[in-house]
């Protein structure tokens, strides 16, 4: 028997799936989280061969039955970073005597939208910590829209959510801000009384600021003015990607699947934006993904067989 295996790489857990050329899932195990970053180029190529050698074992196969492999990692959406990645991992594997008969990295992105539609056309709106859109035309063009990271993007998404949350409390606190909720939802689960002790943890302790949006959004839904402002603000932003990407693909319907926690998750978040983005666009149609990410990943494994 062959098999095809598919990886989705995020900044929490990887997921690796083994599956059959009809894309019948066979075995899937999970490890440590392999989203790429300026800093952990190293520690990637170990994550990932050890994935592949457990599901290896478990299946009791051998390297020349796995036939072709993809994987989908965050952070690998720029070419020479993908080919960067993509080298990194082959020296890893062959100093090891480990050789792939087909190995490519993508974007984990590229690897939701190809699971979301099953290799046909269609777009997600990936919103977690960051936010990104992917879409993909009849002729299997790509069009991406957002995802330029935190520093200068990543609208609607949870680290942009916690950041303006933060921000409205700093701001309160030495008096140019107004009210929000957030002061005291800090001071019960944070144990933060002023601006100084929000500074010292942000700075020096690598406060997660994406975990926050839950705060923000939370409060919004129990009326706080503040953050209603900046809930509406980031979805705003959300729904300039959805009209982006309709106007590159020019569809109707434009069918558009929703990835990851903040929108894939029933919440008063996702249910604003739904809302918000039925009202302004008038083709829009928000679709279930057919298959996951790692499931997308194997599928673009299969398609690498094709391709040499």
């Amino acid at each position: 028997m062959k098999y095809l295996i598919g990886i989705d790489g995020g900044g929490t857990k990887t997921k690796c799936v083994v599956t059959d050329f009809e894309l019948n899932k066979l075995y899937e195990y999970s490890g440590s989280a392999s989203a790429f970053t300026k800093d952990n180029l190293d520690s990637i190529p170990q994550i990932i061969i050890s994935l592949i050698e457990t599901c290896k074992k478990r299946l009791n196969i051998n390297y020349n039955d796995i036939k072709s492999i993809a994987v989908g990692l965050s952070g690998a959406g720029r070419k020479t970073d993908a080919e960067k990645i993509h080298k990194k991992i082959i020296e890893f594997a062959e100093e090891r005597g480990i050789y792939f008969s087909r190995f490519k990295i993508v974007s984990d992105a590229e690897a939701a939208l190809e699971g979301a539609f099953n290799g046909n056309a269609g777009s997600i709106l990936i919103c977690g910590t960051g936010s990104i859109m992917f879409g993909k035309d009849e002729k299997g063009n790509i069009h991406r829209v957002g995802g330029c990271g935190r520093i200068i993007g990543d609208e609607g998404g949870g680290y942009n959510l916690g950041r303006k949350g933060l921000i409205a409390a700093a701001k309160y606190w030495d008096g140019r801000g107004s009210k929000t909720e957030l002061i005291k939802i800090i001071s019960e689960e944070f144990n933060f009384e002023n601006q100084q002790q929000l500074i010292n943890e942000v700075y020096r302790n690598n406060f997660d600021i994406a975990s926050f949006a839950r705060f923000v959004i939370n409060a919004a839904e129990n009326g706080d003015e503040v953050c209603i402002k900046i809930v509406d603000g980031e979805i705003d932003e959300l729904i300039l990607h959805l009209h982006a990407m309709n106007n590159l693909l020019k569809v109707d319907p434009f069918n558009v699947a929703l990835i990851g926690s903040i929108l894939a998750n029933e919440n008063f978040y996702s249910k604003l934006f739904k809302e918000k983005a039925g009202n302004a666009l008038s083709n829009l149609k928000f679709v279930k993904a057919e298959y996951p990410p790692e499931i997308g990943a194997a599928l673009l494994a299969k398609k690498l067989l094709n391709e040499y």
